[in-house]
């Protein structure tokens, strides 16, 4: 992937981007506090309390990882992280390069579907992207 290869440059970064789910749990039972010569003790049941998405971006060469918690995974979610890495991360930036995988939300459409389109279009100026190749998304540093 030549984009990958290109030198730092602080107003066309790369960044990998994608998204994990994580499930939220608690303790069932209190922990027993370590004591003299014991460590702590945590029972193995444990209280399932929903799933958070994490929206992770990665600058390798600017040496800058970004994650954001939310909800869930949609579209609309997509599109406004997206807005915020443009005017709160890299508002500088003359374009900022986008590295992903081929995920049905990872498009300039979310972006439509989130905003007017006059925002929308405003951001797609601001967006290149580039996919990962199909069952190649192990190239997205931001998925290691």
């Amino acid at each position: 992937m030549e984009v990958c290869q290109r030198p730092y440059d602080e107003k066309r970064s790369v960044l990998c981007i994608d998204e994990t789910n994580r499930q939220l749990i608690g303790e069932a039972r209190e922990p027993l506090p370590a004591a003299q010569g014991r460590p702590a003790l945590h029972d193995y049941e444990y209280v399932c309390n929903g799933v958070a998405n994490l929206f992770v971006a990665f600058e390798p060469l600017g040496k800058r990882r970004q994650v954001k918690v939310t909800q869930r995974r949609a579209a609309r979610d997509f599109a406004h992280w997206l807005r915020d890495i443009s005017g709160k991360q890299y508002p500088q930036a003359e374009r900022i390069i986008l590295v992903m995988d081929n995920l049905n939300t990872h498009n300039f459409a979310s972006l439509y579907a989130a905003f007017e389109p006059q925002e929308a279009r405003r951001l797609c100026r601001r967006f290149e992207i580039h996919d990962t190749l199909k069952h190649g998304s192990w190239l997205n540093m931001a998925e290691l």
